[in-house]
């Protein structure tokens, strides 16, 4: 395992816990969203992807059978890359909000993630 240093920005907030201005942009609930990545300067590839926050500062995002664990603390965020029971990755970085979107980076790759959040699902 190793650990990364980057930028990004997200946490959940839990029924007023978490002071205002860490708090996630939209409150937990299950997600349409967009994830992109990017390894260049250039524009990010991105596809469809269903997100869930949860109050606990948990989230997910699952693209077909690839799940990003994310823990949301203060300042970083934890990352577990899973496929199916299957761990391939983990890291710890800074994150951050740019309105409605998650975004974090793995300098070690020089990959730029953005999770840019959609409607909530009902």
């Amino acid at each position: 395992m190793r650990r990364l240093a980057a930028a990004c920005a997200l946490a959940a907030s839990a029924a007023g816990a978490i002071p205002a201005a860490m708090a996630a942009p939209a409150p937990a609930g299950r997600y349409d969203a967009q994830f992109c990545v990017a390894t260049t300067a250039g524009a990010p590839g991105c596809g469809p992807a269903e997100v869930e926050l949860r109050a606990s500062g948990h989230a997910s995002v699952r693209i077909a059978d690839i799940v990003y664990r994310l823990k949301l603390n203060s300042s970083q965020v934890e990352v577990v890359l899973m496929q199916g029971s299957m761990q391939l990755d983990e890291f710890t970085v800074p994150y951050a909000w740019a309105g409605r979107t998650l975004q974090f980076r793995d300098d070690e790759k020089n990959a730029r993630y953005e999770v840019r959040l959609g409607e909530r699902r009902r």
